[in-house]
């Protein structure tokens, strides 16, 4: 059963295996997800992962957990300044529309909004104290054009192990190799830059500093503000698993030699996501942003459930057919919800002990490394017996009502009801739900009777393909 701290089982890319998952300071959880880098607007593959983020932040919290969300803002980076100096406008007037537009499409996905969300920009002070840390300790160094890196080899030297996440070729590398962008390939093993030194192109994008004016790396910002919101060690850090190398190497790397303390105890990877079956490209106009998807009629909750059918770990195929079938799976629940809704009427309660077997089976499926797969099989298998026995009068008003309030459970993971729900009095609802079912019985007299209740009660509702929508006149 759902509740305090059951038996979840995530993949460990650190351990390469699927552990139980025991937070360091039960029951508080410290989560930490790389968050947008705000140069445009996020595209469906980001989007992949920041919904695999909530969902892994709502099975945590059924799971009885309290935790503490971080996702960071990174508005200093290579691509943001070359953007900027073609803008020709300030860094917050560039950054700042897309940072409200991502939060904005955040919300309308259905994912609750981290507790905290540091900007880069905002952490200079702790940026550059951690700089200092591993300058004074040996583990980074000034080079000839004042910029300063990180030395794999003084980390190495010290007994730390670097490439925790993924087997990298130390043959190939060349001692003393420094690499400046903030992204490169895995085969540039080499020294990376904390803290780079003010070049013309930089423009008005720099700050001072003890090693001269410039602007911090991209892998120094999560480390310092993730130590500065979780403390030296944290349960749970999540990112694509394009950001395994180099981005999150360098940060255990960074973190750890600073600390000298085990920086992340486990480390979550989403796989990547083709779209319409090939790697997303705009020239070969499968690129999407949630925004183009919404504007061709979807609906954030239709992204949110198709981004949740496959596994975390597997690389999943997003199609608009695909969004089409969500549409039509949702409609299916929202049937099944509203009938219940109706039934159970305002006033009902669940019996005591109820036994609804979707919240043990769906708690089985996300429990085991998050099985979406078999979670959804329980939902769906639920939809279609309650549908069977609500068609056969097999359920009174009480046992309508523990239905809903295990769905309601489930759907705190899922996070796919409709959002207006909860701001609907249950009256409302379950009008609307007599409705439907007048409707279904071909009583039109009766469903044109429930509409001018509604509407004298200050409610109109529609129909549409995905089910009713009532709103406030």
């Amino acid at each position: 059963m759902f509740g305090p701290f059951m038996g979840l089982k995530l993949y460990n890319t650190l351990s390469r295996s699927i552990q139980e998952f025991t937070p360091l300071t039960p029951p508080h959880v410290g989560m930490y997800c790389c968050g947008p880098t705000v140069y445009d607007f996020a595209h469906i593959g980001n989007w992949r992962t920041f919904v695999f983020a909530d969902l892994v932040r709502r099975t945590l919290e059924f799971s009885g957990y309290a935790v503490r969300h971080v996702m960071n803002i990174t508005d200093i980076e290579d691509k943001i300044i070359r953007r900027v100096r073609e803008s020709g406008t300030t860094l917050r007037e560039f950054t700042g529309p897309f940072e409200t537009a991502f939060l904005e499409d955040l919300k309308s996905l259905g994912c609750r909004e981290p507790h905290v969300q540091p900007r880069a920009t905002d952490y200079l002070a702790e940026i550059i104290a951690l700089i200092q840390k591993l300058m004074d300790r040996g583990l980074a160094y000034r080079a000839a054009d004042g910029s300063v890196y990180f030395s794999i080899a003084k980390y190495q030297g010290c007994g730390c192990h670097y490439g925790q996440l993924l087997k990298l070729n130390f043959e190939e590398m060349r001692p003393g190799e420094r690499v400046a962008a903030d992204e490169y390939a895995k085969e540039s093993v080499a020294d990376f830059a904390l803290w780079k030194a003010r070049v013309p192109e930089d423009g008005a994008v720099f700050w001072q500093s003890p090693f001269g004016e410039g602007r911090p790396g991209w892998h120094i910002e999560c480390s310092a503000m993730s130590l500065k919101v979780l403390g030296e060690s944290f349960d749970l850090h999540l990112g694509g698993e394009d950001l395994k190398f180099p981005h999150h190497e360098d940060e255990i790397a960074q973190s750890e030699g600073a600390t000298g303390k085990p920086f992340v105890k486990y480390w979550l990877h989403g796989a990547h996501l083709l779209v319409e079956g090939r790697k997303m490209s705009k020239s070969l106009g499968n690129f999407f942003t949630l925004r183009d998807l919404m504007a061709r009629g979807f609906t954030g909750r239709e992204v949110r459930y198709l981004l949740l059918t496959a596994h975390y770990r597997e690389t999943f195929n997003f199609t608009l057919d695909g969004l089409a079938g969500a549409k039509t799976a949702l409609a299916r629940i929202d049937e099944c919800v509203s009938k219940l809704r109706a039934l159970s009427g305002p006033s009902a309660t669940a019996p005591a002990g109820s036994d609804i077997p979707l919240l043990a089976n769906f708690t089985a499926a996300i429990s085991d490394d998050l099985n979406i797969s078999a979670a959804w099989g329980a939902v769906f298998e639920w939809v279609r017996e309650t549908n069977k026995k609500l068609a056969d009068n097999a359920l009174s008003p009480a046992e309508a009502a523990a239905h809903l309030a295990a769905w309601t459970k489930i759907d705190g993971v899922l996070g796919v009801s409709l959002k207006t729900e909860a701001e609907i009095p249950e009256s409302i609802l379950a009008l609307a739900g007599a409705r439907t079912e007048a409707k279904k019985a071909r009583d039109f007299k009766r469903s044109d009777e429930i509409r001018n209740e509604l509407k004298a009660l200050g409610w109109m509702i529609e129909d549409s393909p995905s089910g009713i929508k009532l709103k406030k006149i």
